[in-house]
Parts: C-alpha cells; sequence; structure tokens
C-alpha cells in the first residue's frame, strides 16, 4: 500500500503494465514448452563417431524421439577444437531448445586450459546423465598390479609416461589428479584418440593410459588391458581386487561426465521440460539396461542442471590449478 501512495498515477499504470507484460511473457513461455518441439531437433555431438560421447547421444536420440511423440532428430559430429564448434553452434543458435550439445567433460577442461571460448554464460546445463569411472589401466604383462607400477615409478623418477587423448582432455586431468596427489614424477603423452593410446601401452611405448571404464571394455575382456587402480571411493563389483585412490590416502574420485547443454537464453519452462524428458529416459528400463551393459552404473550418473552448473564451476577452479601448474 504504500508502495503505491508513492508512486503518482503514470507510474502505476506503467507498474501495473510491466507485471502484465511478465506474465504474458511467462504465459507464452510455458506454450512454448508445452508445444515443443515444433521443428527437427539437432543433437550436437562435441566429439568424433564412436565415442563415449557419440554412444550416449545415439542411445538416447531414438527414446527422446519416443518420449516428444516422434520428434525428428539428426546427430551431428562435431570433434573439432576439442569440441569448441559444437559449443559455439549451440550458443549462437536460436534459445529455443531444438539444438542440444552432448558433450563430456572436456566442455570444462578445455574451457580451464583457454582452448574453449563458450563459457556458463553462454550454453547451460540440461542434465548430467553420465560419470563414467577413470583408471589408470596397463598391460597386465608389463605391471600385474598397481603396487608393482608404484615401486616402478618410485625408483625410476622421470621415467614413467602415462598416455590418453589430447592435451586438456579428461583423461589429461585425471593423470594430473593422480600426479598431484601421488607425488610421483610423471609426464603424460598426449594422443588423437584412445585406441592409438592404448595401442601404445600394448606396444610398450608408453607405460600406462588414464582414460574411463567403458571405452575399453572390449580390450579388458580380452586381457590385454586391465586396470590396477580406480578412481573411486570404493572398489568396483567386476574388479574386487583392483584397489581405489581413496585406499591410498588420496583424495580422487574422478569421472568422465556427459551431459546435455542448450543455449544460455532458452527459456526456463523449456529448460525444465527438457530435463523431465531426460530424467524419464535416464529411469527407463531400456536406458539402465544400456547403462549396466556398458560398466556406467558404477556411479550415480543423474543430475539436474543447476547442481550439474556447481559442479562445473567447482571443477573449473580444480582444472585451472591442476593446468597452470603443468605449464
Amino acid at each position: 500500500m504504500l508502495t503505491k501512495l508513492l508512486l503518482t498515477p503514470h507510474a502505476l499504470k506503467m507498474t501495473t503494465l510491466g507485471v502484465a507484460l511478465i506474465s504474458t511473457a511467462m504465459v507464452a513461455q510455458a506454450d512454448e514448452a508445452a508445444d515443443y518441439p515444433t521443428k527437427p531437433i539437432q543433437f550436437l555431438v562435441a566429439a568424433g563417431a564412436g565415442g563415449g560421447v557419440d554412444n550416449f547421444a545415439r542411445v538416447v536420440r531414438p527414446m527422446f524421439e519416443e518420449a516428444l511423440g516422434g520428434a525428428r532428430i539428426t546427430v551431428i559430429n562435431l570433434p573439432s577444437a576439442s569440441g569448441a564448434l559444437a559449443h559455439q553452434r549451440t550458443a549462437n543458435g536460436a534459445p529455443d531448445g531444438h539444438t542440444l550439445d552432448f558433450a563430456s567433460t572436456t566442455y570444462v577442461t578445455s574451457l580451464a586450459a583457454g582452448q574453449n571460448p563458450v563459457g556458463l554464460d553462454q550454453i547451460t546445463p540440461v542434465a548430467r546423465m553420465q560419470s563414467d569411472v577413470m583408471a589408470l589401466f596397463v598391460n597386465p604383462q608389463r605391471y600385474p598390479d598397481f603396487e608393482s607400477f608404484l615401486e616402478y615409478a618410485q625408483a625410476n623418477p622421470g621415467k614413467v609416461t602415462v598416455g590418453g587423448t589430447h592435451t586438456a582432455s579428461p583423461d589429461h586431468v585425471s593423470f594430473l589428479s593422480l600426479r598431484d596427489a601421488s607425488g610421483l614424477d610423471m609426464s603424460f603423452i598426449p594422443y588423437d584418440s584412445t585406441g592409438n593410446a592404448t595401442a601404445n601401452v600394448l606396444g610398450n611405448n608408453i607405460d600406462a593410459s588414464t582414460t574411463s571404464l567403458s571405452p575399453l571394455l572390449s580390450y579388458i575382456e580380452a586381457g590385454q588391458m586391465m586396470p590396477i587402480l580406480v578412481f573411486s571411493d570404493e572398489r568396483l563389483a567386476d574388479f574386487p581386487d583392483v584397489p581405489t585412490t581413496v585406499e591410498y590416502g588420496w583424495d580422487l574420485t574422478d569421472g568422465n561426465d556427459r551431459a546435455v547443454f542448450v543455449h544460455a537464453d532458452t527459456p526456463a519452462p523449456l529448460v525444465q521440460r527438457l530435463e523431465e524428458v531426460l530424467k524419464g529416459i535416464f529411469d527407463s528400463e531400456d536406458y539402465q539396461a544400456y547403462a549396466e551393459r556398458v560398466n556406467l552404473t558404477y556411479r550415480d550418473g543423474w543430475m539436474a542442471g543447476d547442481a550439474y552448473r556447481e559442479r562445473l564451476e567447482h571443477n573449473y577452479e580444480l582444472y585451472s590449478r591442476l593446468l597452470s601448474n603443468e605449464q
């Protein structure tokens, strides 16, 4: 009442008009969310074909189409510049939810390294759906367990080499986290793919690799590669003999996240609608069966958009520190 008394009739009229316009905009946004989608949808994959992010997007695609009553979706791989091209297209597109950006932890590691110009003010997370366990992998013929690797690394400072995908990748920051926590004097060798890093481990050109579990399942099943240390607080059911980083007193439980982003200006009701659709997919029997099949159930994969934003901001600070120490 006091506020109204202090306003002139013209100001009261303008205030009433402003409230009406806001209400109208909110109704329009709600209608937009209810009518979604109104045109074909693009899944932009910030990685190459055949990798973890690509598999994630292609598994989600038919479930997303079904959840939206037959939506048409095209998957487009944009691996250039650590996926930055996908993020730029998302940020430069229309904020209408018809362009979804599928990305891994590489998004925030490349941001921390100054390689990615698209920040969280330009794209916003809808949800995280996967958190793949990271591990240290070796050729078991060379190192039968982590103790033998640790003994060699301690006796040969500066001689141990660990490979992974390119600089400022999840593989790289996991290596940096391990080196930082353990104090071991090791160096990182970047490769253009997990396959090349694995080939160099098998060829004894490097001692080990840091990567997530799911891409190496076929090598593990064939007995060619073996995880000897998992970045986890508890041992994994399928690898009960493999110790964890926490067992060694290292506060290191890293994972390779896979999440979905949209344009930062996408209306909140539409972001909420997308989050609800993705949560329904995540909880479905088909998705959980896929997650179980590729060992994606060791860590809780689901994280809503706001919570995941907080995780990204925290990891940005951590990875910035680790990468700056590397330079």
